[in-house]
């Protein structure tokens, strides 16, 4: 990948060694998961940490930027907006990120 800056670098280099740490643990646990199961579900937590922060502290699911694979990150705006308020927290499925 190409980076417009040294700090997107680094950002970057930060999100697939959260990716890796996550994906050795879920290979350690006690969950079925093959290696390529455990490093897409490392990729997407990391590249999702502030909504899995968000959710760990509130135990709700921010309103905004949680629902758009395009996205792989929320701004602090989006993960302090709040619990869903319109019954659909429940029923939004999360979908795997294949790794690259």
């Amino acid at each position: 990948m190409t980076f417009a800056s040294k700090k997107e670098a680094d950002a970057y280099d930060k999100m697939l060694d959260m990716a890796d740490v996550f994906a050795d643990w879920l290979a350690h646990s006690s969950l079925s998961l093959d290696e390529a199961q455990a490093e897409n579900l490392g990729l997407f937590l990391a590249e999702h940490k502030d909504i899995v922060q968000h959710i760990l502290r509130t135990s709700s699911i921010p309103t905004v930027g949680y629902d758009s694979p395009a996205s792989t990150t929320a701004s602090t705006a989006d993960v302090q907006s709040g619990p869903r308020h319109d019954g659909d927290a429940g029923k939004k499925k999360i979908s795997a990120v294949k790794a690259a």
